[in-house]
């Protein structure tokens, strides 16, 4: 027969152990029930795991990212000027305090940013500012690489006027003209002005450097960002086109920032663009796609299930770059103004065409003709506009070429040849004097 130890058979020895699991029991049930050993409370609190900042004089980008939605509330000071972010159930982690190291001198809205614990679970972020601005806060969903984004775009009171801007930067060379070795006392004489160009209609061309800031683009083999290569050729453009006495070039962005669909579109309306070029290096699932393309609108369909798939994932830039849609249509709103949208894609098309001959000569062409499909940046009713893709950063043949300061040359003088070489042949109508040269 089976005999319990010795320990548990006495009356003596029994007592003590149904006591002792009693107390244990109800000891651990309180301390649940307190939540003081709750699986949650075990946890830490939330991390930011990405912090990054874009700073650029249209506005300043600050993003904060997270495994989860980040709960949140904002708050403006004033006297001086801060802009407050409490973040709940948030740790403060190297991540989020190395953001004020990213926060530079040059940025035009930032000074200076500090973290801290406001109180028990919120954590106190506080941005110092160098002048009142306008706040935008948003979140957004995951998307691509990234996880949960909080944006703060942070707006100056009265935005800079693109048509302003472009007239400043064209007076500026007729005031720089004076001597500047002569002091302030000195009666040397000025250096003349450049003598005036002798035309009649200034063309301005708008250059569209693709995606930009957190939207990087196609990403090739070897680490090149679509954004980066875009910029460098439109800034080579630009010079390009500016050398001519009757022509100047504005781009949309001129930094690593992004701007919206939409926006690019309206400034270039804002500065009344005789032409709207927008650049992109091309991507594709299958490496071995090669060669440069051109790219029109098409009211009736993608002209090849190719031309569909790209216009799709250029359209798809506003979920990566980030864009506060509350209120907001996603694509630019068709107006009655769109009655004018055949003249535009026939004017588009002779342009790209133009452009495409020239890019030949630089580069194998991956289509012969324009390509037509329902691009959101093309959709100026009033502007002749092209896509060009200059070749594909996927291949990584055109993706070395493409990182080659010689190659993007080489692009940018053909695109500016094929510019010329379409207003030549279609120069554009006369407009009122603020279009002149100064």
């Amino acid at each position: 027969m089976f005999r319990a130890p010795e320990a548990l058979s006495t009356p003596h020895g029994r007592a003590p152990a149904r006591s002792s699991l009693f107390f244990t029991v109800f000891f651990l049930a309180f301390f649940f029930q307190a939540g003081a050993v709750t699986p949650a409370a075990a946890q830490s609190g939330g991390q930011i795991t990405a912090a990054r900042t874009w700073p650029a004089q249209d506005y300043t980008r600050i993003t904060l990212e997270s495994q989860e939605p980040l709960k949140y509330s904002v708050l403006n000071l004033k006297d001086p000027e801060r802009l407050v972010l409490d973040l709940e159930d948030i740790e403060v982690t190297a991540t989020l305090t190395g953001l004020a190291e990213k926060i530079g001198a040059d940025d035009p809205y930032v000074k200076s940013m500090r973290v801290g614990r406001f109180k028990p679970g919120v954590i106190r972020v506080v941005f110092d500012l160098k002048s009142e601005i306008k706040p935008q806060v948003f979140t957004l969903a995951p998307v691509a690489d990234y996880g949960h984004r909080l944006v703060l775009d942070l707006y100056p009171l009265e935005p800079p006027d693109p048509l302003l801007v472009f007239l400043d930067k064209l007076q500026a060379p007729r005031e720089d003209a004076v001597d500047p070795a002569a002091g302030a006392g000195s009666k040397a004489p000025a250096r003349s002005a450049p003598k005036r160009p002798d035309v009649a209609r200034l063309i301005i061309v708008a250059l569209d450097p693709g995606h930009g800031g957190e939207d990087p683009g196609a990403l090739g083999r070897r680490g090149t960002h679509e954004k980066t290569v875009t910029l460098a050729i439109a800034q080579k453009l630009k010079a390009r086109i500016d050398q001519e006495p009757n022509m100047r070039a504005v781009l949309t962005r001129d930094g690593d920032y992004y701007l919206p669909l939409q926006t690019r579109v309206e400034k270039a309306q804002r500065v009344r663009a005789d032409l709207f070029v927008s650049i992109h290096a091309d991507a594709f699932i299958r490496p071995h796609a090669r060669g440069a393309s051109v790219f029109a609108l098409s009211e009736k369909g993608a002209t090849s299930a190719a031309a569909s798939w790209l216009a799709n994932r250029e359209n798809a830039a506003d979920l990566i770059g980030g864009v506060n849609l509350q209120g907001k249509d996603r694509y630019l709103k068709m107006t009655l103004a769109d009655l004018s949208l055949t003249a535009q894609i026939n004017d588009s098309l002779k342009a790209g065409r133009a452009v495409l001959a020239e890019l030949g000569g630089v580069n194998d062409l991956h289509k012969a003709d324009v390509e037509q499909a329902g691009f959101a940046v093309l959709k100026a009713p009033d502007i002749p506009s092209i896509l060009v893709e200059t070749a594909f950063i996927s291949n990584p043949d055109e993706e070395l070429r493409l990182r080659s300061t010689a190659y993007q040359n080489k692009v940018a003088e053909a695109i500016f040849n094929g510019i010329k070489r379409y207003f030549a042949k279609n120069p554009p109508l006369a407009r009122d004097r603020i279009a002149l040269i100064p």
